[in-house]
This record gives C-alpha cells, structure tokens and sequence, in this order.
C-alpha cells in the first residue's frame, strides 16, 4: 500500500502539518518545525494546510 501525505491525526500542534510530514518521512515532527522556522516558509505552511487531506482513521 502506498503512503501518502496526510495531516497528522495525532501530532497536531498547528494543524497537524508538520505531524503529517514527519510521519511521511519517518523524522521527528520537532525537526521538520526547526526546518519551517529557519527557512522561513511560511507561504508554503499556509498553502499545505488548505492542501494536505485529513488522514482517515478507521
């Protein structure tokens, strides 16, 4: 089964973003939040929230 980038459903401290990222790639989601940070993206943070899926827990 494929993965796919969802939000978190479980690490949502803005949203679930940096969650769902850090679950996709298997890192921590603090270090993908210190990515955010010092890059600067916050454009990009806003788009994936309106563009990232909520993950389906069944």
């Amino acid at each position: 089964m494929q993965q796919k980038l969802t939000k978190s459903s479980t690490d949502k401290a803005l949203y679930g973003v940096c969650g769902g990222i850090a679950e996709f790639f298997g890192i921590s989601s603090f270090a993908v939040r210190l990515i955010f940070f010092f890059t600067g993206s916050f454009w990009l943070y806003i788009i994936l929230i309106w563009a990232l899926k909520e993950k389906l827990v069944l």
